[in-house]
C-alpha cells in the first residue's frame, strides 16, 4: 500500500471516530448530569435520555446560520475551522497500540503541544470579528486564559519527557511498561494533576468557563454564531475533551497497556484499553464540571501563575535531579 493511499484510510478513520467518541461524552455528560441533579428528562425521556445528543445535533443542523451585518465576514466565518482543525489534528498522535496510530512522530510531544495552541487563534478571532461586546470579552478571556494555562500544561509534560527519554507517545507508553508502572505512580504523579487541571481550563469547561460564562457574557466567544458553526463549536469541546484525556492516559497511565495480558494481542485489546481509560477521566471531568462553582479571573489567574507553574518547575527538577541519580 503505498503511503498516500494509507495516509487517506486513517484520515477518513480520523474523521468518522471523532464524531461518534463526541457523540459518546455528550450521552456521557447528559446522562452522568441528570443523574447527579436527579433531572428526570434525561434519565427516562426519549429513550432514556439515549436519543438527547441526536437531537440537538439535528437542532442545530436545520438552523440558519446568521451572519450579523457589522461582522470582519471572512474571519468570523473561518473561526470555528481553527478550533476544530486543532482538536482533529491531536489524534495523529494518539497510539492505539504500537502500530495503530496514524503517524508516531519522533517529536509528538511536541506536535501536541503546537497544535493544540491554534485553537487559542480560532477563539480570539471568533470574538474579535463578532462585532458584539460580550464577544470580544469572551474572546479576550479565552486568550488570556489558554496562554496562561498553556504553561502549566507544556512543563507537566517535560518531566515525562525526561523520564521516559523519548517525545514519542508510542516511546512514552513503551517506557511506562518497561518500568512496570504508568508514571503517574512511578514519579509524575504531581505532573499528572498539573496537566489534568491545565487541561480543564485550556477546554474552558467549569469551573474554568469564565471566556463563556453565560450569567455574565451571554456564551462568550461564540455569542453571535448560530446553525452549523455554533455545533462546530460545541462538537469540538466534546471532541477535545477525549483527545486530551486520551493524551493524559498515553503520557500518565499506560496507554494502551494493562497488566497480565499478553502484548502479542496488544492490537486487539489497546484500543478498548485506551478509550476505556479515556472514558474514566472524561467522567472524573465530568462529575467536577457539574459539582464545582465558576473560578473569578483573578483566581485562575493566581492558580496558574502562582500555583501550577512553579509546581511544574519543581517537578522538572526533581525528576532530571533522580534522572541523574538514578
Amino acid at each position: 500500500m503505498s503511503f498516500s493511499t494509507e495516509l487517506l484510510i486513517k484520515v477518513l478513520v480520523v474523521l468518522a471516530t471523532a464524531p461518534v467518541m463526541a457523540l459518546g461524552l455528550t450521552l456521557l455528560e447528559v446522562k452522568g448530569s441528570a443523574w447527579m441533579q436527579r433531572r428526570p428528562g434525561p434519565l427516562h425521556v426519549g429513550l432514556r435520555g439515549f436519543i438527547f445528543p441526536l437531537a440537538t445535533a439535528a437542532k442545530y443542523l436545520q438552523k440558519e446560520t446568521i451572519i450579523p451585518n457589522d461582522v470582519d465576514e471572512p474571519v468570523f466565518k473561518w473561526a470555528p475551522a481553527w478550533v476544530i482543525a486543532a482538536v482533529v489534528g491531536l489524534f495523529t498522535i494518539i497510539p492505539l497500540s504500537p502500530t495503530l496510530i496514524v503517524r508516531d512522530l519522533e517529536l509528538g510531544v511536541f506536535f501536541l503541544l503546537a497544535i493544540s495552541s491554534i485553537s487559542t487563534i480560532g477563539v480570539l478571532t471568533a470574538g474579535w470579528s463578532s462585532a458584539n461586546k460580550f464577544s470580544l470579552m469572551g474572546g479576550l478571556r479565552a486568550a488570556g486564559q489558554l496562554i496562561a494555562y498553556e504553561l502549566p500544561l507544556i512543563l507537566s509534560v517535560v518531566g515525562v519527557v525526561i523520564q521516559a527519554e523519548t517525545m514519542s507517545t508510542v516511546g512514552i507508553v513503551e517506557k511506562q511498561i518497561e518500568f512496570g508502572f504508568p508514571f503517574v505512580i512511578s514519579g509524575q504523579g504531581i505532573a499528572f494533576i498539573i496537566f489534568m487541571i491545565a487541561a480543564t481550563a485550556e477546554m474552558m469547561r467549569t469551573p474554568f468557563d469564565m471566556p463563556i460564562g453565560e450569567s455574565e457574557l451571554t456564551m462568550g466567544f461564540f455569542t453571535e454564531y448560530s446553525g452549523i458553526r455554533f455545533l462546530i463549536f460545541y462538537i469540538s469541546e466534546y471532541i477535545n475533551l477525549f483527545v486530551m484525556c486520551a493524551i493524559a492516559s498515553t503520557l500518565f497511565l499506560g496507554g494502551y497497556h494493562v497488566p497480565l495480558l499478553p502484548t502479542e494481542w496488544v492490537n486487539f485489546y489497546g484500543p478498548l484499553v485506551l478509550i476505556g481509560k479515556t472514558f474514566l477521566l472524561a467522567f472524573i471531568l465530568i462529575a467536577i464540571r457539574w459539582s464545582f462553582p465558576r473560578f473569578r479571573e483573578d483566581q485562575l489567574q493566581t492558580l496558574a501563575w502562582k500555583v501550577l507553574i512553579p509546581l511544574s518547575l519543581l517537578n522538572i527538577m526533581a525528576t532530571a535531579i533522580m534522572k541523574v541519580v538514578f
